[in-house]
């Protein structure tokens, strides 16, 4: 059965990002392993060569200006890691274009912000941008621009920006390379693979490893995270461990390797993908039993009437979640019509009410079904 959900996928697939951990580039010492480059480089080239649309989401600048400045231990202050950004970057990319270029081809380096995919004319711009790459020689390299990144514009590790990519490009697939062969029933012994992953529930997240290498930022909690949000997203996505030999080639090709997990059967829109999995929420809104059946089980819009509380504070137009009272786990996310300062006044209130509270009614609804991502 899984052996045919892949093969379903992967023949499906036209566009595809890879995500290639730390760990899967990097010697224990901490230098770029040239080797492993030139083996995940020329698979890469190989999927090009058979027409697919192919983006890497490459980590490994910081480990890689970790070995050049003689570093064995991941710096802790953000300056230290900045300046191994620096040195590293330049390595990485000038390792992955060297390896390209004895194929024909070139790479693309593309450095981003969580503020590049949050504004929405950045969002397109790098969008057209890579699309652009797609249609030359070009294989396009990305990684977070760790030379200028702070906590608040941070993806936290490339497992999500790897997830913002594939969706910013609508990829049917999102590959993620790592050391480990992919999600296992027992992580603390490394035994009982998972091949396949139907649904990312509450237990599927209890198995979450929260180890990971002393170079690398994320660990199988963090994978789990990026999965749930690429599936919901209408995207497969496979983990597979990125030093098996031609693992790429031969996870195309429908080989039962890694830990497959299915996408939902809905695959969202552009926009839809960019409020829900790429903005990130100014508040919350908590609303009562009524309007959780309306919204998730009605495709209705959320009205004030259904508003019980909210916490933060945000304008007309910033990405709000969406909980039920006493349940802080979101069920949604949108763009609100009101701000936070004027849903104090008219939540509970019927729509009609609006303008008596406010002075003013631009709209009936708080947060359109049009303008709302179920979670």
């Amino acid at each position: 059965m899984d052996v045919d959900y892949r093969k379903t996928i992967t023949s499906g697939t036209k566009r595809l990002v890879v995500k290639v951990g730390t760990s899967v580039i990097t010697t224990k010492d901490g230098l770029l392993d040239t080797a492993q480059v030139a083996g995940i480089s020329r698979q890469i080239v190989g999927l090009k060569r058979r027409g697919l649309e192919v983006a890497v989401v490459s980590s490994g600048a910081v480990g890689a200006g970790m070995g050049e400045l003689g570093i064995r231990k991941r710096p802790s202050t953000l300056p230290d890691i900045q300046a191994a950004a620096a040195v590293g970057q330049s390595k990485l990319i000038g390792s992955y274009d060297d390896c390209f270029k004895t194929e024909g081809y070139h790479a693309g380096q593309i450095l981003l912000t969580r503020e590049d995919l949050e504004e929405r004319c950045r969002y397109l711009n790098t969008s057209n941008t890579i699309n652009a790459l797609f249609g030359l020689k070009v294989i396009p390299v990305i990684n977070e621009n760790d030379t200028v990144s702070v906590e608040e514009i941070s993806f936290s590790d490339n497992d999500i920006l790897s997830v913002m990519v594939s969706n910013l490009l609508k990829a049917e697939l999102l590959v993620m390379l790592s050391s480990v062969d992919g999600l296992y029933k027992r992580p603390d012994k490394g035994t009982g693979l998972i091949p396949l992953v139907e649904k990312i529930t509450a237990d599927i997240e209890g198995l979450a490893s929260r180890s990971k290498t002393h170079l690398g930022m994320g660990g199988m909690e963090s994978k789990l995270k990026a999965a749930r949000t690429a599936t919901n997203s209408g995207e497969a996505v496979i983990i597979a461990n990125g030093r098996t030999p031609d693992v790429l080639t031969r996870v195309m090709d429908g080989e039962d390797l890694g830990t497959l997990f299915l996408p939902a059967r809905r695959r969202l829109t552009s926009r839809k993908r960019w409020i829900g999995f790429t903005l990130r929420p100014k508040g919350r809104i908590y609303v009562d039993d009524g309007a959780f059946a309306a919204l998730s089980k009605r495709g209705k819009s959320l009205l004030a009437s259904g508003i019980t509380d909210l916490d933060g504070g945000f304008e007309r137009g910033d990405v709000v979640s969406i909980s039920t009272i006493g349940n802080k786990d979101e069920f949604a996310r949108g763009l609100t019509n009101y701000s936070s300062a004027e849903l104090m006044k008219i939540k509970g209130h019927s729509s009609t009410s609006i303008k008596k509270i406010l002075g003013s009614k631009p709209y009936d609804e708080v947060v359109h079904r049009d303008n709302m991502v179920l979670i």
